[in-house]
């Protein structure tokens, strides 16, 4: 069994990019900048915001922080997005989700410029994303396909069932893996909550990608040997074992599973360290390709 180490690949990416940004500096130009707005003071979007803003120290990225307090009106939020549509020094931005409930999350999204949306989740970035046009590719799908790339994971002709059908993890996974790309051609089933027998659809599967939400979902006997498995899930689960009081754990029972997978991401380790490291990477297509969607 071979561990697909997001964390190291994620590090390695970082690399590369702080390596691109350092040839950007020695031209005389600015470095890219990265923005993200955060309002209220939800504990785990603060958690994430911080670390895409020490990620962007790490890589030679300009990094700007923008605190709104949880009574933040749409208006004023709207408001505040518009600037930073306008701002030229500004490449890229996202606004950390869940926003408060008396704001209307698609209304900001649709608000933010498309060449600007680092975040990929715009009507305008899906739909060139569906249609295989350059464009912003959100974070996770994105390095999943990286994680694929990067270990050389066969996919063309290859039966994969991807289990959930959002349209931050599932949906985007199938459209990219029946593309004609490098980690693609491959054929795809997506699963879902009403999907009936989805044990033998599994045990048919040369790669699963679990991104339901539920811990431990997948099992060994769900699964045919040597398949490779994506585990895109992370939750807390109480351990009075643990000194925290819980554990982190994915959609896979990893302990059984890995037994019989070829190929298997960690959590955590495996597809959350992509994550930040995929958004940096779009920022810096975002500052590269000023323009890049003229379809906004």
């Amino acid at each position: 069994m071979i561990l697909l180490d997001g964390k190291k690949t994620s590090a390695d990416i970082k690399q590369e990019i702080a390596k691109s940004v350092e040839e950007i500096k020695k031209q005389g130009r600015r470095a890219p900048h990265l923005a993200a707005v955060l309002v209220g003071i939800d504990g785990a979007s603060m958690t994430y915001v911080g670390a895409k803003v020490k990620a962007c120290q790490l890589v030679g990225f300009e990094s700007t922080l923008i605190k709104l307090p949880e009574d933040t009106s749409e208006k004023a939020l709207l408001q505040q997005i518009e600037a930073l549509n306008n701002n030229p020094d500004i490449d890229g931005f996202i606004v950390q989700l869940p926003l408060p409930k008396h704001i209307d999350e698609q209304k900001v999204i649709m608000s933010i410029d498309p060449n600007k949306d680092v975040d990929g989740f715009h009507p305008v970035n899906v739909g060139r994303l569906t249609l295989d046009l350059p464009t912003f590719i959100s974070a996770t799908p994105f390095g999943i396909m990286e994680l694929l790339e990067r270990y050389e994971i066969p996919t063309s002709g290859k039966h994969v069932v991807v289990i959930g059908r959002s349209h931050i993890v599932g949906r985007p996974m199938s459209i990219l893996l029946s593309q004609k790309r490098k980690a693609g051609n491959a054929t795809v089933t997506i699963a879902h909550s009403r999907t009936k027998d989805l044990k033998s659809l599994t045990q048919q599967a040369d790669i699963v990608i679990a991104a339901l939400g539920i811990p431990e979902f997948l099992t060994a006997d769900m699964l045919k040997d040597n398949a490779v498995i994506i585990d895109v899930g992370i939750t807390r689960v109480p351990d009075d074992s643990r000194k925290k009081g819980y554990r982190i754990t994915g959609d896979v029972d990893f302990k059984a599973v890995s037994n019989k997978a070829s190929h298997i991401t960690p959590v955590p380790g495996g597809v959350g360290p992509m994550t930040i490291a995929m958004l940096l990477k779009n920022n810096l297509l975002a500052y590269k390709s000023s323009g890049m969607i003229s379809a906004s």
